[in-house]
Order: C-alpha cells, then sequence, then structure tokens
C-alpha cells in the first residue's frame, strides 16, 4: 500500500495503571486546575470541584490530558481524544494483567503484517 492510500489518521491507544500514592496532593492539584481555567462557569466548576473532592480517579482524570501526551510531537495536531479513569483492583502477578496480550491476539490476524509499536513499564 502507497503512502498516498494509507489514512492520515491514527488511533493511539493508552492504557495505564497508575499507584496513587498520595491521593490528597493529587485532589489539591485538580482543585487548582479547576481554579485556574478562566473560561469555566461557575456551575461547571462546582460541580468538577465536588467530583474531584469525592473521587481520587475523578481528580486524576482532570489532571491528564491527551493534547500535553501529542503536544510537542512534530508534524501531528490532535484531532479527537477521550479518556477516563476507575478505580481498580492491580494484581501485577495476575495473567489478567499482561500487557501484550491484546497484542498477541491483533499480531496473529495481521498475518504477518507490520503493526504498531507497544511498550509497557514494568
Amino acid at each position: 500500500m502507497s503512502t498516498e492510500e494509507t489514512s492520515r489518521y491514527v488511533r493511539l491507544r493508552v492504557e495505564l495503571v497508575l499507584e496513587i500514592e498520595n491521593g490528597d496532593a493529587v485532589t489539591k492539584a485538580a482543585l487548582r486546575r479547576i481554579a485556574a481555567d478562566p473560561e469555566a462557569p461557575e456551575s461547571e466548576r462546582a460541580h468538577a470541584e465536588s467530583a474531584v473532592t469525592e473521587d481520587t480517579a475523578e481528580a486524576l482524570a482532570y489532571l491528564v490530558d491527551p493534547f500535553d501526551l501529542v503536544s510537542e510531537v512534530p508534524g501531528v495536531e490532535l484531532q479527537q481524544a477521550s479518556w477516563s479513569s476507575e478505580p481498580i483492583d492491580y494484581d501485577p502477578d495476575s495473567p489478567d494483567w499482561d500487557l501484550d496480550e491484546d497484542d498477541v491476539e491483533e499480531d496473529d490476524e495481521a498475518d504477518g503484517e507490520e503493526g504498531g509499536r507497544t511498550g509497557g513499564i514494568g
């Protein structure tokens, strides 16, 4: 397939598991970000402050911005992003947490075609 035939759009899937070592610090940072947003209407700001105060995962979602991940990549413009966070039970020794599990299935389906880059920290 030539370059002209390939899509200019790429879906980059990233899954992170983070350990919250200091929930208060995460919540305070989220509250600072909310307070610093001059475009947020007061009603929206009050709702956001309540959400991040009640749920550390929600606070983390306010602090993680996909634009920040790609803003310095030359030749790339973020078109759409969605993200969420949720508390989970995590056992790094469980086979359910094998980061490359989905990649193996995709590699088998690709039948030798070149795939994307994967990586993990652990």
